[in-house]
């Protein structure tokens, strides 16, 4: 760009901006590195499963009060409908937990995560159309249906 300027094909107000615009991609470039690079604390991950491991084992607990009382309405048979709730429940908070772990690290290269690989290859031809080059790299394709 300084060289640019210096042969006067671009301004000295078009030098500037050039300058101030490529001054935020490196600020932005570094703040995206850091929130890649930042170590994700294990101690969230683990609490988590913590909570709902307890969740899972005292659910019983609290599904055999509720169908205690309904003994009067339905019979005694009704207190083993614990069991199958419970289960069906904890299952769901099981699969929840596990869904927020393989998505807490969007940046990874894994089947769920960002397709980061191909935001920044449509950014690169993009660019490259802009500046009228005919050889463009190839757009990244899905392998098995995933985009990395």
């Amino acid at each position: 760009m300084r060289k640019l300027n210096e042969e006067g094909k671009i301004s000295d107000y078009n030098y500037t901006a050039l300058e101030n615009q490529f001054k935020e991609l490196y600020d932005q470039q570094g703040k995206c590195e850091r929130i890649k690079n930042f170590p994700y604390p294990r101690q969230f991950s683990s609490i988590n499963l913590y909570f709902t491991n307890a969740l899972c084992f005292l659910l019983p607990l609290g599904f055999l009060g509720e169908f205690s009382k309904m003994t009067e309405k339905f019979g005694d048979n009704i207190v083993w409908l614990t069991i199958p709730f419970s289960v069906l429940l904890g299952w769901v908070f099981l699969v929840l937990e596990q869904i927020g772990e393989s998505t807490e690290n969007p940046f990874e290269g894994n089947a769920n995560d960002i397709p980061i690989t191909q935001i920044s290859r449509n950014i690169e031809i993009d660019l490259h159309e802009m500046l009228g080059e005919k050889e463009l790299p190839p757009a990244i394709q899905a392998v098995n249906n995933i985009v990395m």
